[in-house]
């Protein structure tokens, strides 16, 4: 039940939420909130593969 949560949230995460990676962020430049989406967006994908 958890793991299915957890995909729909990693699903919602893809469709809303911004890519820095594809924006190519410096993370030494990442400001507060878009390093908080960055460990956001990394918590749910890692609690989503498990």
């Amino acid at each position: 039940m958890k793991k299915a949560i957890y995909k729909l949230l990693a699903k919602l995460n893809k469709a809303l939420l911004p890519s820095y990676s594809k924006q190519r962020l410096d993370l030494s430049k990442a400001s507060k909130l878009q390093m908080a989406l960055i460990g956001w967006r990394y918590f749910v994908t890692t609690k989503a593969l498990d």
